[in-house]
C-alpha cells in the first residue's frame, strides 16, 4: 500500500504492519538521512473518506522513541517529501503509536504511517521544519532560470571604453536586465 523512498538508499515498499491501522518502515543510519519520501503505490487506496498520518520516529538519548507527526498522505495527495534532517533533536508529540511495542535500535529511526479519517487529518499540526519548501516547481524553475540567464549575460561584459559602435548590435544595460 504505501512505499517509503530515501536519497541514495533501495525503496522501500513492503512496511512492516504493526497494527490493522498502522504501518512501519525501518530507517537504518537516520543521522545520515535529510529528506524522506513517502507514497501510495497505486495498488490499495485508501477507503473512503480516509488518510495516512505519516510521523518520524528516532530514538533519544536514552534510547526511548521519539514519534514526530510530519504530515499526510491520501487518495488526492498520494505522496509527499518531508525534511527530517532538522528533528532529530526536537521533542516529540502526540502519536497513535503509543501502546504498540515497537522493537528501537540505536541507529535505526522509523517512519510509521496511521490510517486515520480525513476529519482528524485536517485537525493535525504537522512539525514545522518538516516542511519542504512551499514554492511549486514552476516558481522555482523560473527563478534560477532567470539568475543562470543573467549570470550568463554578465561573463560577456565590457567596459564602456572597450564598446566599440556597431549600428547592427543592440546593447542592454546590465541594470535593465537585473530589474
Amino acid at each position: 500500500m504505501f512505499g517509503c523512498l530515501v536519497a541514495g538508499r533501495l525503496v522501500q515498499t513492503v512496511a512492516q504492519q504493526v497494527a490493522e491501522d498502522k504501518f512501519v518502515f525501518d530507517l537504518p543510519d537516520y543521522e545520515s538521512i535529510n529528506h524522506v519520501v513517502v507514497f501510495m503505490l497505486g495498488t490499495v487506496p485508501f477507503p473512503e473518506r480516509m488518510g495516512g498520518s505519516v510521523y518520524f520516529c528516532y530514538p533519544n538519548e536514552n534510547g526511548l522513541a521519539v514519534w514526530q507527526l510530519l504530515g499526510f498522505v491520501t487518495n488526492d495527495k498520494p505522496s509527499a517529501i518531508f525534511k527530517i534532517s532538522g528533528l532529530k533533536t526536537g521533542k516529540g508529540s502526540q502519536h497513535p503509536f503509543g501502546a504498540m511495542n515497537i522493537p528501537q535500535m540505536p541507529s535505526v529511526a522509523q517512519i510509521g504511517i496511521s490510517v486515520e479519517l480525513l476529519e482528524l487529518l485536517a485537525q493535525q499540526t504537522p512539525v514545522a521544519s518538516a516542511a519542504v519548501s512551499s514554492v511549486n516547481s514552476f516558481t522555482e524553475f523560473t527563478q534560477k532560470m532567470l539568475d543562470n540567464f543573467y549570470n550568463f549575460a554578465s561573463s560577456f561584459t565590457i567596459t564602456q571604453a572597450q564598446m566599440v559602435p556597431n549600428p547592427s548590435e543592440a546593447f542592454i544595460p546590465a541594470n535593465v536586465v537585473l530589474k
